[in-house]
C-alpha cells in the first residue's frame, strides 16, 4: 500500500510538473491576470517610498527551515526578499533581512548579494545585511525588534514561519509607525497579524508572492496549477458526497 502511495505522489508531481512548463510556456505569450490583493498593493506602494525618502526595508523571514515542512513559506519569503531587494537595493540604506535559521540565512546573504548585483556590479556588498537573531522563536523577536526600532527602518515585510510572537514585531513596528506587511503558514499567527495588522497575507496568499511580484512565469504558472487541483479537489469531494448520500460508497 505504502508503494502505490508513493507512486500516486510521484504522479501527483509529474503532472504538476507538466502543466506549471505548458502554462508558463503560454504566460509568455500571454500574461496572466490574477484577482487584486490589498497586501501586495501596499508592499509596491511601501518599497516606492523607502526608494523615494532613503529609508529603510527590513525583510523578516521567521523560523522556518528547509529541513522541515516550514520549508515552503521559507522559500516563498527568499522569492520575495529577491524582488524586493532589488528593487531598493540603490536606495541609500540598503534592504536587510533577519532569520531565526542558520542555512536560510545564508540563503538570504546571497540573495541579497544577487539582487545588488543585479542593480550594481560594482558596489562591494555588506554581508551584515542578511542577519540571524534568534534560534528559538522570542529570542528571535527580541533580536530582530531593535533593527526595527534602531535601523530607519521604514517598511517591514514580515513572511515566514511564526507563532504568536508575531505580535511583539507587529507591535515594534506600529510604535515606530513603520508599515507592515506579514504572513505566516501557522494559523493561530495568522490571527494574530488578522488583529495586528492592517492587510495581512491570509492562507495560501504568502504562496502567491513571487507570481504578485513578477518573479517569473513559473511563479504564474504555480498559481494556475494551485486553482486546478483545488477544483480537482473540490468536484472530488462533492462527487464522494452524492456516492455516499445513494449509498455507494
Amino acid at each position: 500500500m505504502n508503494q502505490i502511495d508513493g507512486l500516486i505522489a510521484l504522479g501527483i508531481v509529474l503532472i504538476a510538473a507538466v502543466m506549471m512548463a505548458v502554462f508558463a510556456f503560454l504566460a509568455q505569450r500571454s500574461p496572466f491576470h490574477f484577482r487584486d490583493i490589498a497586501s501586495f498593493r501596499q508592499i509596491r506602494r511601501a518599497v516606492s517610498m523607502v526608494v523615494e525618502d532613503g529609508s529603510r526595508l527590513h525583510i523578516s523571514l521567521g523560523r522556518g527551515s528547509l529541513l522541515t515542512p516550514f520549508g515552503a513559506v521559507a522559500l516563498a519569503g527568499l522569492s520575495m526578499l529577491r524582488q524586493l531587494g532589488e528593487t531598493t537595493s540603490l536606495s541609500d540604506r540598503p534592504p536587510i533581512s533577519t532569520t531565526g535559521d542558520p542555512v536560510i540565512n545564508l540563503l538570504a546573504q546571497e540573495t541579497l548579494r544577487t539582487a545588488q548585483e543585479a542593480v550594481d556590479r560594482d558596489k562591494a556588498f555588506d554581508a551584515t545585511q542578511g542577519r540571524i537573531t534568534g534560534m528559538t522563536p522570542f529570542s528571535y523577536v527580541a533580536g530582530a525588534m531593535p533593527y526595527i526600532r534602531d535601523d530607519q527602518v521604514s517598511t517591514n515585510v514580515l513572511i515566514g514561519n511564526y507563532g504568536v510572537e508575531v505580535a511583539l514585531l507587529a507591535e515594534a513596528a506600529e510604535r515606530e509607525g513603520a508599515a507592515v506587511i506579514a504572513a505566516s503558514d501557522y494559523l493561530p499567527a495568522q490571527a494574530v497579524l488578522f488583529v495586528a495588522t492592517p492587510s495581512p497575507l491570509i492562507g495560501e496568499e504568502l504562496f502567491a508572492a513571487g507570481a504578485y511580484q513578477q518573479a517569473g512565469n513559473f511563479h504564474s504558472a504555480s498559481l494556475r496549477v494551485q486553482d486546478i487541483f483545488r477544483w480537482v479537489i473540490i468536484v472530488a469531494i462533492l462527487i464522494g458526497i452524492l456516492l455516499k448520500l445513494v449509498n455507494l460508497l
